[in-house]
């Protein structure tokens, strides 16, 4: 395991419960909670699209569900912070990849999210600056789904 993922587990494991409400604050206040998807009516899929969810847990943990309609999994969010410009940087511990990685993610004026950056722990972009690095193609937005 890496320091990092052994870092994001250390923290979770000993974050006091003030802590979990300062990031559950930070993601209720932003706009982050509940269900998103470029198209709310397409059944999930790994292809055209996933159903992501954000929800706090009764015990103030905040947790990321995806759904590619042929795989689900559970994450859980270890860190949320607001930037100067309004981008929503969240830290997601992945226990099915053994890694945690860190996404911007933006609320437009619309109330569509989009994706601005993705990296891993040892900082390898799967999107960056809004585009794709493998393509170059900007992330679509996705729409609040409930």
């Amino acid at each position: 395991m890496s320091c990092c993922a052994t870092a994001a587990l250390l923290w979770i494991a000993f974050t006091p419960a003030a802590g979990a409400e300062t990031l559950s604050a930070t993601v209720e206040q932003w706009g982050l909670l509940g269900s998103w998807a470029v198209d709310c009516a397409a059944r999930p899929d790994r292809d055209k699209g996933a159903l992501l969810t954000y929800e706090i847990r009764k015990d103030g943990r905040v947790i990321y569900r995806r759904d590619f309609g042929d795989a689900r999994d559970e994450s859980e969010v270890v860190s949320a912070t607001v930037n100067a410009e309004g981008v929503l940087n969240v830290m997601v511990y992945f226990p099915s990849l053994k890694q945690t990685r860190e996404f911007g993610l933006l609320l437009s004026k619309q109330g569509s999210l989009r994706a601005i950056y993705n990296r891993s722990e040892r900082g390898e972009y799967t999107i960056r600056d809004g585009k794709y690095v493998a393509t170059g193609a900007p992330t679509p937005p996705q729409q609040r789904c409930d």
